[in-house]
């Protein structure tokens, strides 16, 4: 009971942070790479210093790689938006993610800005064939001298997807200290646009443009792959800090400020054994900070957020990399994730079958079938990378989220549901319940409300597996900000004179009001899943539950446009 209870109260706590953070959420924001010009597909780095933001209050001396001169400027589009010009930290953790596409010649010149006593410095791009040039020789790559450069190049041609780069150099001491980051491959094949752009996939986004939304995917599909196609796109980093190796290292470096690189005794000798690390990272925050915007000024070494938002229907392109020392068993309430690929290489089937790929309406092609695991955890080891689908529609909740009542005299009251072939309302892409699960059509939450007394009184209590009873009261069990209205007159009398002051009587439905209304941003009312890592340690923060590597994915009604642009 003491459990529920705790729980019950994280989950009102997040969902009143999650609401109260700026409306501004990227789905994958990076560096794009020029795509033509003497600027193609060149990017230059520095490792540098800087100390991060915790929620305990505290700040982090820590290393990371940043745009050269502070600045960068984004080219290319990301979706139908032009990717803004946005501060580009002279270090950030992670660092900068680099968005190219496929086929790409990558040239990234490295320079080492870290303390003299620091070392060299390099980075390794595991996933593809690189030809490093100038540097010093380094035990598995060309290194940065401190204050010197290196050059890498790489071909991205056949290697779409996600992938880690990181320090190559002294890798227990410097990826700990934040020297990683995240390159993506955008696919360059067009052989699977037509089975992205028509059918299901062409009205997610009439339904996205009919609210005002627009589309900031970085590709239609994630891979050369017809069964790839997806809707939205997020990318996490998980890490963790021991900050006891972070102070050691900075105590180090101030001793031996002004050393030089002849001098034998210029180098650090930080143990990184015994390990205990105290904060959980994603994408270089913890939580709450991590569900604030993007480049929040709060933050101006961790530009990166962890707040991720859908609609019902939608297919959600999780982009995901262990970038730490462990293991992170990674649950996301809600469904499980369907695994993609690894590393960049598709999860297929060894079968010479050929599959095909369509939705309703769309153009059908063939393809091998793919074969990643649907994953209730998603395991990812240090320096491994995976893409992967999330989807939620609301099927089998058996009752109607969007609180369709035919008594009811508002219009959205009575919107029809015409099942397609599969039981989904997806024939009216403009309407607010795009792609409801036309059973659950008209179904009053409860028509027994759990706790009755058999004779009608002499009272009803709250049914706890709906809601908490007190004042951690979570709101609505509806999608939409008058749902719980018109759901209202399911069996219940409903007056109401405000938009936070709805009373109701009756005792032949549930009455939940929009209690969270004043704590939410206009028109969100959804559902908030808790994404977060099965090792109970790892959702703390330096031992203060809750913290670390904890997020909430929201399902939002599609009255409330998901803001993407940075």
């Amino acid at each position: 009971m003491t459990k529920s209870i705790s729980i019950a109260r994280l989950l009102l706590t997040l969902i009143l942070a999650l609401s109260l953070a700026a409306a501004a959420h990227a789905a994958t924001p990076g560096i794009t790479a020029a795509p033509s010009g003497a600027a193609a597909g060149k990017f230059s780095l520095t490792a540098s210093t800087a100390y991060l933001n915790q929620p305990d209050g505290s700040t982090v001396y820590a290393w990371g790689y940043g745009c050269t001169g502070g600045t960068a400027t984004f080219a290319g589009t990301v979706g139908n938006a032009a990717f803004p010009n946005q501060n580009c930290p002279k270090m950030q953790i992670p660092g900068p993610t680099l968005i190219v596409t496929e086929g790409t010649q990558v040239t990234l010149v490295l320079t080492n800005g870290l303390p003299t006593a620091a070392g060299n410095t390099s980075i390794l791009f595991p996933d593809f064939a690189v030809t490093p040039s100038g540097g010093v020789a380094g035990l598995l790559t060309q290194e940065a001298a401190p204050g010197s450069t290196v050059t890498y190049t790489f071909s991205t041609t056949g290697k779409a997807g996600t992938h880690a780069y990181y320090s190559g150099t002294q890798g227990d001491l410097q990826i700990e200290m934040g020297l990683y980051g995240a390159v993506v491959v955008i696919p360059a094949s067009t052989s699977v646009t037509a089975n992205c752009t028509t059918g299901l996939a062409a009205q997610n986004l009439v339904a996205e443009g009919a609210h005002g939304e627009s589309d900031f995917r970085l590709a239609k599909a994630a891979y050369d792959h017809p069964g790839t196609c997806y809707d939205r796109e997020y990318l996490f980093q998980w890490s963790e800090m021991d900050a006891n190796i972070h102070r050691q290292a900075l105590a180090q470096v101030t001793a031996k400020t002004g050393c030089i690189v002849t001098d034998p005794s210029c180098k650090l000798e930080v143990p990184t054994e015994p390990y205990h690390p105290a904060y959980f990272l994603i994408n270089g925050r913890s939580m709450p900070d991590l569900m604030d915007a993007n480049y929040a000024a709060e933050y101006p070494h961790q530009p990166y957020n962890g707040n991720p938002h859908m609609h019902p229907g939608e297919q959600v392109l999780v982009r995901t990399i262990g970038q730490g020392r462990w293991q992170h068993p990674f649950h996301e309430h809600g469904n499980h994730v369907r695994i993609l690929a690894r590393d960049g290489n598709l999860v297929l089937s060894n079968s010479t079958k050929q599959v095909s790929y369509s939705t309703p309406g769309s153009t059908a092609i063939s393809g091998a079938a793919l074969a990643g695991l649907l994953m209730f955890n998603t395991d990812t080891t240090p320096g491994q990378a995976f893409d992967g689908i999330f989807y939620w529609s609301g099927r089998g909740l058996n009752w109607d989220e969007y609180g369709h009542n035919p008594n009811s005299t508002d219009p959205n009251a009575k919107l029809p549901c015409t099942p397609d072939v599969n039981g989904y309302n997806t024939g009216a892409p403009t309407a607010i319940n795009y792609y409801e699960w036309c059973a659950d059509h008209n179904k009053p939450l409860e028509v027994a409300p759990f706790g009755d007394v058999a004779s009608g009184g002499p009272a009803t209590l709250p049914d706890p597996n709906i809601f908490t009873n007190g004042p951690w009261y979570g709101g609505t069990p509806y999608l939409g900000p008058d749902a719980s209205v018109r759901a209202g007159n399911n069996g219940c009398t409903v007056s109401a004179t405000g938009p936070n002051s709805n009373s109701y009587t009756g005792t032949s439905c549930t009455p939940l009001q929009p209690f969270n209304v004043q704590a939410n941003p206009a028109n969100e009312r959804g559902y908030a899943f808790m994404w977060h890592s099965h090792n109970e340690r790892e959702i703390t923060t330096n031992n203060v539950f809750p913290g670390g590597m904890l997020m909430m994915m929201l399902v939002d009604s599609r009255e409330f446009v998901i803001d993407e642009s940075n």
